[in-house]
Protein backbone atom coordinates (compact mmCIF):
# COMPACT_ATOMS: atom_id res chain seq x y z
CA UNK A 1 0.00 0.00 0.00
CA UNK A 2 2.73 2.33 1.33
CA UNK A 3 4.59 1.57 -2.53
CA UNK A 4 1.04 2.32 -4.33
CA UNK A 5 0.89 5.80 -2.34
CA UNK A 6 4.60 6.64 -3.22
CA UNK A 7 3.83 6.91 -6.97
CA UNK A 8 0.34 8.63 -7.08
CA UNK A 9 1.97 11.43 -4.56
CA UNK A 10 5.28 11.44 -6.93
CA UNK A 11 2.81 11.28 -10.06
CA UNK A 12 0.78 13.81 -8.20
CA UNK A 13 4.64 16.02 -7.85
CA UNK A 14 5.67 15.50 -10.94
CA UNK A 15 2.24 17.26 -12.68
CA UNK A 16 2.28 20.26 -10.18
CA UNK A 17 5.70 21.37 -11.86
CA UNK A 18 4.67 25.04 -13.18
CA UNK A 19 5.75 24.93 -16.05
CA UNK A 20 4.07 28.14 -17.33
CA UNK A 21 5.57 30.05 -14.23
CA UNK A 22 8.85 28.39 -14.55
CA UNK A 23 9.28 29.28 -18.53
CA UNK A 24 7.43 32.62 -18.34
CA UNK A 25 10.36 33.72 -15.66
CA UNK A 26 12.75 32.53 -17.84
CA UNK A 27 11.50 34.60 -20.73
CA UNK A 28 10.17 37.57 -19.39
CA UNK A 29 10.73 37.65 -16.02
CA UNK A 30 7.65 37.17 -15.67
CA UNK A 31 4.62 35.80 -13.39
CA UNK A 32 2.37 34.47 -15.84
CA UNK A 33 -0.38 34.24 -13.07
CA UNK A 34 -0.48 38.15 -13.46
CA UNK A 35 -1.23 38.63 -17.15
CA UNK A 36 -3.85 37.54 -19.57
CA UNK A 37 -6.28 35.32 -18.02
CA UNK A 38 -4.52 34.99 -14.77
CA UNK A 39 -4.20 31.27 -15.38
CA UNK A 40 -0.94 29.17 -15.13
CA UNK A 41 -1.23 27.03 -18.58
CA UNK A 42 -0.04 26.73 -21.64
CA UNK A 43 -3.05 28.61 -23.29
CA UNK A 44 -2.41 32.01 -21.38
CA UNK A 45 1.35 31.48 -22.03
CA UNK A 46 0.40 31.12 -25.68
CA UNK A 47 -1.81 34.56 -25.77
CA UNK A 48 1.03 36.87 -23.50
CA UNK A 49 4.66 35.52 -25.12
CA UNK A 50 3.70 34.31 -28.34
CA UNK A 51 2.69 30.59 -29.65
CA UNK A 52 6.16 29.05 -29.46
CA UNK A 53 6.88 29.68 -25.72
CA UNK A 54 2.92 28.48 -25.69
CA UNK A 55 3.28 24.94 -27.38
CA UNK A 56 6.76 24.32 -26.02
CA UNK A 57 4.82 24.71 -22.18
CA UNK A 58 2.13 22.65 -23.68
CA UNK A 59 4.45 19.94 -24.66
CA UNK A 60 6.31 20.26 -21.65
CA UNK A 61 2.71 20.19 -19.82
CA UNK A 62 2.05 16.71 -21.98
CA UNK A 63 5.38 15.64 -21.11
CA UNK A 64 4.43 15.16 -17.47
CA UNK A 65 1.49 13.64 -18.12
CA UNK A 66 3.57 10.73 -19.79
CA UNK A 67 6.45 10.72 -17.31
CA UNK A 68 3.82 10.14 -14.82
CA UNK A 69 2.29 7.21 -16.65
CA UNK A 70 5.73 5.51 -18.38
CA UNK A 71 8.12 6.55 -16.11
CA UNK A 72 6.63 7.15 -12.14
CA UNK A 73 4.11 3.97 -12.41
CA UNK A 74 7.45 1.53 -13.22
CA UNK A 75 8.54 2.21 -9.48
CA UNK A 76 5.27 0.18 -8.28
CA UNK A 77 6.85 -3.38 -7.64
CA UNK A 78 3.97 -4.72 -5.39
CA UNK A 79 0.64 -6.37 -5.91
CA UNK A 80 -2.32 -3.87 -5.85
CA UNK A 81 -3.64 -4.05 -2.60
CA UNK A 82 -7.55 -4.55 -3.66
CA UNK A 83 -9.36 -6.33 -5.65
CA UNK A 84 -8.94 -5.08 -9.19
CA UNK A 85 -12.11 -5.88 -10.96
CA UNK A 86 -11.35 -3.84 -14.00
CA UNK A 87 -10.23 -5.51 -17.20
CA UNK A 88 -6.98 -3.77 -17.27
CA UNK A 89 -4.13 -5.61 -15.75
CA UNK A 90 -2.70 -4.38 -12.68
CA UNK A 91 0.08 -2.19 -14.05
CA UNK A 92 -2.13 -0.76 -16.41
CA UNK A 93 -4.40 0.42 -13.55
CA UNK A 94 -1.28 1.64 -11.45
CA UNK A 95 -0.38 3.48 -15.15
CA UNK A 96 -4.32 5.05 -14.98
CA UNK A 97 -3.70 6.20 -10.88
CA UNK A 98 -0.87 7.58 -11.96
CA UNK A 99 -1.78 9.37 -14.50
CA UNK A 100 -4.88 10.84 -12.91
CA UNK A 101 -2.57 11.82 -9.97
CA UNK A 102 -0.40 13.86 -12.31
CA UNK A 103 -3.51 15.82 -14.21
CA UNK A 104 -4.42 16.73 -10.34
CA UNK A 105 -1.01 18.10 -9.47
CA UNK A 106 -1.47 20.44 -12.35
CA UNK A 107 -4.51 21.34 -11.80
CA UNK A 108 -3.86 21.93 -8.14
CA UNK A 109 -0.21 22.32 -7.57
CA UNK A 110 1.39 22.07 -4.43
CA UNK A 111 4.19 24.68 -5.65
CA UNK A 112 1.69 27.68 -6.65
CA UNK A 113 -0.70 27.99 -4.06
CA UNK A 114 -2.70 24.77 -5.54
CA UNK A 115 -3.79 27.11 -8.47
CA UNK A 116 -2.24 25.95 -11.54
CA UNK A 117 -3.55 25.46 -15.20
CA UNK A 118 -6.90 23.68 -16.47
CA UNK A 119 -5.18 20.47 -17.14
CA UNK A 120 -5.60 19.62 -20.70
CA UNK A 121 -2.49 19.19 -21.50
CA UNK A 122 -1.28 16.76 -18.89
CA UNK A 123 -4.08 14.73 -19.59
CA UNK A 124 -3.31 14.41 -23.02
CA UNK A 125 -0.27 13.40 -22.10
CA UNK A 126 -1.40 10.48 -20.34
CA UNK A 127 -4.63 9.42 -22.04
CA UNK A 128 -1.89 9.29 -25.37
CA UNK A 129 -0.23 6.05 -23.74
CA UNK A 130 -3.54 4.40 -22.86
CA UNK A 131 -5.90 5.16 -25.89
CA UNK A 132 -3.49 6.50 -28.33
CA UNK A 133 -5.91 6.29 -31.06
CA UNK A 134 -8.77 8.09 -30.05
CA UNK A 135 -6.32 10.60 -28.69
CA UNK A 136 -4.88 11.16 -31.98
CA UNK A 137 -8.36 12.19 -33.20
CA UNK A 138 -9.52 14.49 -30.11
CA UNK A 139 -6.06 16.28 -31.18
CA UNK A 140 -7.57 16.73 -34.55
CA UNK A 141 -10.86 17.88 -33.97
CA UNK A 142 -8.96 20.51 -31.63
CA UNK A 143 -6.62 21.82 -34.14
CA UNK A 144 -9.49 22.25 -36.06
CA UNK A 145 -11.65 24.08 -34.09
CA UNK A 146 -8.84 26.15 -33.01
CA UNK A 147 -7.99 26.67 -36.30
CA UNK A 148 -10.96 28.19 -37.36
CA UNK A 149 -12.13 29.90 -34.36
CA UNK A 150 -9.21 31.10 -32.52
CA UNK A 151 -10.32 30.07 -29.43
CA UNK A 152 -8.19 27.70 -27.61
CA UNK A 153 -10.96 27.24 -24.77
CA UNK A 154 -13.13 25.82 -26.97
CA UNK A 155 -11.20 23.49 -28.95
CA UNK A 156 -10.50 22.24 -25.76
CA UNK A 157 -13.95 21.71 -24.73
CA UNK A 158 -14.76 20.40 -27.64
CA UNK A 159 -11.80 17.94 -27.96
CA UNK A 160 -12.05 16.74 -23.83
CA UNK A 161 -16.07 16.30 -24.74
CA UNK A 162 -15.40 14.28 -27.74
CA UNK A 163 -13.25 11.60 -26.31
CA UNK A 164 -15.65 9.69 -24.78
CA UNK A 165 -18.07 10.40 -28.27
CA UNK A 166 -15.38 8.96 -30.19
CA UNK A 167 -14.81 6.01 -27.64
CA UNK A 168 -18.33 4.78 -28.20
CA UNK A 169 -18.69 5.66 -31.70
CA UNK A 170 -15.40 3.24 -32.17
CA UNK A 171 -17.00 0.20 -30.12
CA UNK A 172 -20.24 0.34 -30.77
CA UNK A 173 -20.49 1.70 -34.05
CA UNK A 174 -17.24 0.59 -36.09
CA UNK A 175 -16.78 -2.57 -33.96
CA UNK A 176 -13.46 -2.01 -32.99
CA UNK A 177 -12.10 -3.69 -29.82
CA UNK A 178 -11.35 -1.52 -27.07
CA UNK A 179 -9.30 -2.58 -24.45
CA UNK A 180 -10.87 -2.03 -21.10
CA UNK A 181 -13.49 0.63 -22.92
CA UNK A 182 -15.97 -0.53 -20.10
CA UNK A 183 -13.71 1.18 -17.88
CA UNK A 184 -12.41 4.21 -19.80
CA UNK A 185 -15.87 5.16 -21.14
CA UNK A 186 -16.63 6.29 -17.68
CA UNK A 187 -13.55 7.75 -16.87
CA UNK A 188 -13.42 9.62 -20.25
CA UNK A 189 -17.14 11.09 -19.18
CA UNK A 190 -15.60 11.93 -15.82
CA UNK A 191 -12.38 13.91 -17.24
CA UNK A 192 -14.39 15.46 -19.87
CA UNK A 193 -16.88 17.16 -16.49
CA UNK A 194 -13.20 17.92 -15.30
CA UNK A 195 -12.59 19.89 -18.06
CA UNK A 196 -15.50 21.73 -18.57
CA UNK A 197 -15.18 22.68 -14.67
CA UNK A 198 -11.99 24.21 -15.17
CA UNK A 199 -12.92 25.90 -17.90
CA UNK A 200 -16.35 27.36 -16.79
CA UNK A 201 -14.97 31.26 -16.68
CA UNK A 202 -14.34 30.24 -20.05
CA UNK A 203 -17.90 28.93 -20.81
CA UNK A 204 -19.08 32.04 -19.34
CA UNK A 205 -17.16 34.76 -21.48
CA UNK A 206 -17.38 32.33 -24.52
CA UNK A 207 -21.22 32.69 -24.23
CA UNK A 208 -21.16 36.21 -23.61
CA UNK A 209 -19.11 36.68 -26.59
CA UNK A 210 -16.03 38.44 -24.77
CA UNK A 211 -13.60 35.30 -24.82
CA UNK A 212 -9.85 36.48 -25.67
CA UNK A 213 -9.00 34.81 -29.67
CA UNK A 214 -5.46 33.85 -30.11
CA UNK A 215 -3.20 35.07 -33.02
CA UNK A 216 -0.55 33.05 -34.57
CA UNK A 217 1.76 36.16 -35.21
CA UNK A 218 4.71 36.58 -32.89
CA UNK A 219 4.72 38.71 -29.84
Amino acid sequence: MLNLLFVIILSYLVGSIPTSIIISKLVKGIDIRQYGSGNAGGTNVFRVLGWKWGVSTILLDALKGAVAVIVVARLYLDNIPFNNITPFDDFTLVQILCGVAAVIGHIWTVFAGFKGGKGIATALGFLMTIITVDMLVAIGIFLVVVYFSRYISLGSLTAAVSVPVILFVRENLFGVHIAGYGVILPFAIVLALLVIYTHRKNIDRLLKGNENKISFGKK
